[in-house]
């Protein structure tokens, strides 16, 4: 029988394990999946950067540690982590963050919040672009990146991508490298940033690269708090280069209530609701991946440490 140490936070223990239980069995798979599994008998960890365990030297005959959130920044710099990782790339998190970025790529694009918050009742007549003529950026080309521009591109938006090394997709214009970031901000009336956090894209965002957008670009942040430059976005948009940013994810989580993102009137914050695993679609990914492993083969979404994602 498989041992599956259950590892998740405790508010979705029991969620995991019922579901993960019946995933497994219409694979084929019986194990035993508990909270409470002595070290070196652990087959496998389900494992959530919010549960209870940070040593896994006890585990030495773990095969793999599979993490049941998108991000590994939490997890990748622990020395005692020596089995193999992966990540969590599954159907739920990919149309939760697909229809989060493209209702406010359209929110932007439409100027929806001029006609929401109108305390003047002005009867402004102006027509918007059509998305055609609305130009993009989305930094990271990952699953989620890939998902959102293909989403805007059907819907007739002009979408850049830019990722670490060269990709090719349909219906996206793809950047790579240092000269490929300056012309994706370059064009990016719209900025959608779904970047991994790794030592490389911390402050990527910073006053230079603000400075490079358009002049009135909006910026959109699911991705991760650490690539924004907190006060060079703060001063872009008092000086009005930039029209309005939205933000999911922070540096400190939950945003402290004295933060200035709360007050300033550019800023709108969502508390990291974008997208998040769920459950029914998790434990099919993580079932997979463990009939793939008790079967010989290579994991699927495995964790390159060396990149950080």
């Amino acid at each position: 029988m498989i041992q599956i140490l259950n590892a998740t936070a405790v508010h979705n223990r029991d969620a995991y394990g019922a579901a993960l239980k019946t995933a497994l069995s219409a694979r084929d798979l019986t194990a035993n999946i508990s909270s409470d599994i002595p070290g070196d008998q652990v087959d496998y960890i389900i494992y959530a950067p919010n549960g209870t365990i940070t040593d896994f030297t006890p585990f030495t005959n773990c095969k793999a540690v599979l993490s049941t959130w998108a991000g590994v920044d939490k997890i990748t710099s622990n020395q005692t982590l020596t089995q193999p990782l992966t990540r969590m790339v599954d159907d739920g998190l990919k149309f939760g963050m697909v229809e989060w970025v493209s209702a406010h790529v359209l929110r932007y694009h439409l100027g929806i919040d001029a006609q929401i918050v109108n305390p003047d009742h002005i009867w402004d007549q102006t027509t918007p672009p059509l998305a055609c003529e609305r130009a993009v950026t989305i930094l990271g080309l990952g699953e989620l990146g890939q998902a959102c521009g293909q989403m805007l591109a059907q819907l007739g938006f002009n979408v850049t991508g830019w990722s670490r090394s060269q990709k090719n997709i349909d219906n996206i214009t793809c950047l790579f490298g240092p000269d490929g970031l300056k012309q994706a901000l370059a064009t990016a009336e719209i900025l959608v940033l779904l970047l991994p956090n790794t030592p490389q894209t911390d402050g990527l965002i910073n006053a230079d690269r603000l400075a490079q957008l358009p002049r009135g670009a909006f910026l959109l942040n699911p991705g991760r708090g650490p690539l924004i430059d907190d006060a060079a976005l703060i001063e872009a948009l008092d000086r009005g280069h930039l029209a309005h940013a939205t933000l999911d994810v922070f540096r400190i989580e939950p945003l402290p209530q004295d933060d200035p993102f709360w007050s300033h009137p550019k800023v709108t914050v969502t508390a990291h609701v974008a997208s998040e695993t769920r459950v029914n679609t998790a434990v099919e990914v993580l079932a997979d991946n463990i009939k793939r492993s008790e079967a010989g083969q290579s994991l699927n979404f495995l964790v390159d440490r060396d990149l950080g994602y």
